[in-house]
């Protein structure tokens, strides 16, 4: 705890000491005239549904990118997969209320070339209305909308030194006349990453242990563009279309070495080196029509859109062998070719039933993806592993929902909704011949309860219905190795996870929140291991069982020193029950309940000295704990930055300190019906950042227009 509390008290320390002293001379100087009242959004807003982030106005995004800032929102983690996750469950993350085709390491790529710069706020909404496609939690980030004559922007230039450097630029325009808009926004990023892992995998069966390490090296070269053009036909009908295309050219090398016992003796010892490059290519397209009538409340949302990607991976792995038997040195060499095809149809309405009628909003998507993906291996270490296949798959997706909401007795916010989705898949290898058909549908409801005793007080209940489905690549059971030495493959039989969810919210005071969560599941899919020959295979695995996870929150956001320090705070405790879904999977050693405490502190000081000083800092404590994995540490992930502000010529300097008190490590041990198998991984996420922002033209920026029935009724207020 020493490490969670030193930042922040000496942040604390220098801010309190900078604002008595210069009130001190201040008043001194002269006496005070008049008095001006500013309102400002607090940093971070906890609602019904959500929980927002506003970050338009803060040091924290100088220099950093759309993937670093959601690092650091209340509620958000990141696993050692680079997996984004809210209160430990996978997320669906939208731009602007568009659903980004991106999952896994890919959005993380995705994300780095989108500048922190153009955010407006991020929301993570736990009890997502019908809406949003059922998928658990959502994270939609909002970016910035800036409809002043003429053109402004910014250029932004970083270096970033962690074990070894990286630099990122970036370019934002925007230019406005009259009804037309255009946002341009190009980066480049050219980044290199180390990670260091180590191992220790146990089979119960013959006491079969493995040890090791890795040492990988990530280099990438991704540059971007994404453009927004929008033209307002008149004040209710506006036209537009987005377009992001993408370019990664990353290659990695690593060198891992292990050794295998059985029954406490030495079978062999092994290096494997590994060198890899990746070529990725994404575009993506989104023609939208909207209708809105703000005397009626009445809005009509069309969006038409398709999302390419095409990935070429070439690794290359060679493999030194030493047994008390002989020495032998492999080779296996693998290609893959991904290409990957999404289509989809939008629409959206949303009508107010007179004044105090309430709302309805009606809505449904189309969706249909096209995936393929060719592997291909060589070498002399092919033994029991197929040499080449083509992998499909190919799924429709259609959808409908029905939201309605109204305010009782001017106390009562209600809504109620239900979607329903209906899927068809099929998947398929061309040479092994292995398929799968199938289809379900699935009715998924949603309820959101607010009573407001006072305008100090109010009580939230929401409710959801969720389904999680596997990501297409996680089918493939075509088998490949892996840097560590072992190999991974998917698994063609998994099954979607449905998840209930329920949540209780007491606001008081408009600052202090208390909250209570409770989710239960009785099926889920987790990374498993299993044995064939001498090869240890990590894939993804249906796991039945109930597991029941509780959780209870307390938040504040408060302002301080005439509104320059805010500081907001979240400090909880999380209990998850595994006793069923542990025996009913024969996880020995498994624990079958954990409990352990989670928090986050942001705290940002504006203005320091009235010298145009911005400073923030964020602490969180995490602890990542979920079905069969358990977290042997606690992380303490902590950023402080600095930023001065030169008005007249519109330029910023930042500088950051991440994580220079404690290197994240994530520590956790998988149990499975065969073994555990314990990862200890050295996150490159530490260093010091040093940013340049140089901006013109008019950078004011107007509030995004609400769209959706949630954002002005049933959970918002």
């Amino acid at each position: 705890m020493k490490t969670f509390f030193t930042p922040i008290a000496f942040l604390t320390g220098i801010l309190a000491y900078s604002q008595t002293n210069n009130d001190t001379i201040k008043s001194k100087e002269k006496e005070i005239e008049a008095v001006t009242l500013t309102y400002k959004k607090p940093t971070v807003e906890s609602k019904a549904d959500r929980t927002v982030f506003n970050v338009s106005n803060s040091s924290i995004l100088a220099g950093n990118t759309t993937w670093d800032i959601l690092r650091m929102t209340p509620l958000l983690s990141v696993d050692s997969n680079d997996l984004l996750k809210a209160e430990g469950e996978s997320v669906t993350v939208y731009i602007n209320d568009r659903k980004s085709v991106f999952t896994g390491k890919e959005l993380k790529d995705y994300l780095q070339t989108i500048p922190a710069d153009n955010l407006l706020k991020i929301e993570v909404i736990t009890s997502p209305s019908s809406r949003y496609e059922a998928t658990g939690s959502v994270v939609n980030i909002v970016l910035k909308k800036r409809d002043d004559e003429g053109i402004k922007g910014s250029v932004t230039f970083n270096n970033r030194q962690n074990t070894q450097n990286s630099q990122y630029t970036n370019l934002n325009l925007n230019y406005h006349r009259k009804k037309f808009t255009q946002t341009l926004i190009g980066s480049y990023s050219d980044n290199t990453f180390v990670q260091k892992n180590a191992f220790l995998n146990t089979v119960y069966e013959n006491n079969i242990l493995t040890t090791g390490r890795a040492v990988s090296v990530y280099r990438g070269k991704n540059p971007s563009l994404s453009s927004t053009s929008e033209f307002e036909i008149n004040d209710k009908n506006t036209v537009g279309v987005v377009l992001e295309m993408y370019r990664g050219k990353r290659n990695n090398s690593s060198e891992a070495d292990g050794i295998r016992t059985i029954d406490d003796v030495l079978d062999y010892s092994y290096d494997q080196f590994q060198n890899a490059s990746q070529l990725s290519r994404s575009l993506g397209t989104n023609v939208f029509y909207k209708y809105y009538d703000k005397d009626k409340n009445r809005i009509l949302d069309i969006n038409l859109g398709t999302n390419y990607n095409d990935q070429d991976d070439h690794n290359n792995f060679l493999r030194n062998t030493v047994s008390s038997i002989d020495t032998s040195v492999s080779e296996i060499g693998l290609l893959t070719d991904s290409k990957n095809r999404n289509y989809f149809i939008k629409i959206d309405y949303t009508h107010q039933l007179g004044k105090s009628g309430g709302n309805f909003e009606v809505g449904g998507k189309m969706d249909i993806n096209n995936n393929a993906i060719a592997n291909n291996l060589s070498g002399n270490l092919l033994d029991g592993l197929s040499t080449k296949d083509v992998f499909h798959y190919e799924d429709h997706i259609n959808s409908l929902y029905f939201n309605y909401s109204k305010t009782f007795f001017k106390k009562l916010e209600a809504r109620v909704g239900i979607r329903y989705e209906y899927m068809d898949y099929k998947i398929r290898q061309d040479i092994a011949g292995t398929s799968r058909n199938d289809s379900y549908g699935n009715f998924l409801p949603n309820i959101l309860l607010k009573y407001s005793f006072s305008d100090q007080y109010d009580l939230s209940l929401t409710y959801n219905k969720n389904l999680w489905r596997p990501w297409y690549s996680e089918f493939n059971p075509f088998m490949q190795p892996t840097s560590e030495g072992f190999y991974s493959r998917g698994n063609i039989g998994l099954d979607p996870n449905p998840s209930d969810r329920v949540s209780m919210k007491l606001g008081f005071l408009k600052k202090y929140f208390l909250s209570a969560r409770y989710l239960y599941t009785d099926q889920d899919y987790w990374t498993s291991y299993l044995t064939e020959g001498d090869k240890i295979i990590s894939q993804e695995t249906n796991f039945p069982g109930k597991v029941h996870k509780y959780s209870v929150y307390t938040s504040t956001n408060q302002s301080f020193l005439k509104n320059k320090l805010n500081v907001n705070l979240s400090l909880g405790w999380n209990y998850i029950d595994n006793s069923d879904f542990n025996t009913r999977n024969k996880l020995n050693g498994a624990s079958n309940s954990i409990s352990y405490w989670a928090g986050s502190t942001n705290v940002s000081y504006t203005n320091l000295f009235n010298k145009n000083i911005n400073l923030s800092a964020w602490v969180e404590v995490s602890n990542q704990n979920n079905g069969n994995s358990y977290a042997n540490r606690t992380n303490v992930f902590h950023n402080l930055s600095a930023t001065k502000i030169f008005p007249k010529t519109q330029m910023e300097i930042s500088v950051q300190l991440i994580n220079i008190f404690s290197r994240p490590n994530f520590d956790s041990t998988s149990f499975n019906q065969i073994g555990s198998f314990r990862n200890s991984n050295k996150s490159d996420w530490y260093g010091v950042s040093l940013s340049f922002v140089k901006r013109f033209g008019n950078q004011k920026v107007k509030e995004n227009t609400k769209t959706d029935v949630e954002k002005s009724d049933g959970g918002e207020k």
